[in-house]
């Protein structure tokens, strides 16, 4: 049987959650920061080409920035809530019998 959660608790959650989605606002603007940097810098760099380039370029740097900060901030939510520790090793609790 599986511990509780802290997330389980309205207050914990909601702070968390909250805290989550700061960090996702700042990550936002971080993305949009280096994806405008990124293009300044290759249109610099390789200068005027097809608009779909850049489109592309774009895109692929915010939603790579994006899921890595959307993932990597759920694993801060789940440690920092001691929502880790509430899982219990099915398999260790199996070896002991």
């Amino acid at each position: 049987m599986a511990a509780p959660s802290p997330l389980d608790e309205p207050e914990n959650a909601s702070f968390a959650w909250r805290r989550y989605k700061r960090l996702m606002r700042f990550m936002v603007a971080v993305t949009l920061l280096v994806v405008l940097v990124a293009l300044v810098g290759l249109y610099l760099y390789v200068g005027p080409v097809s608009w779909h380039f850049y489109l592309a370029t774009g895109l692929g740097i915010g939603f790579a920035m994006l899921l890595m900060s959307a993932l990597m901030g759920l694993v801060f939510l789940s440690s920092g809530t001691g929502h880790d520790a509430s899982v219990t090793d099915s398999e260790r609790d199996r070896d002991r019998f």
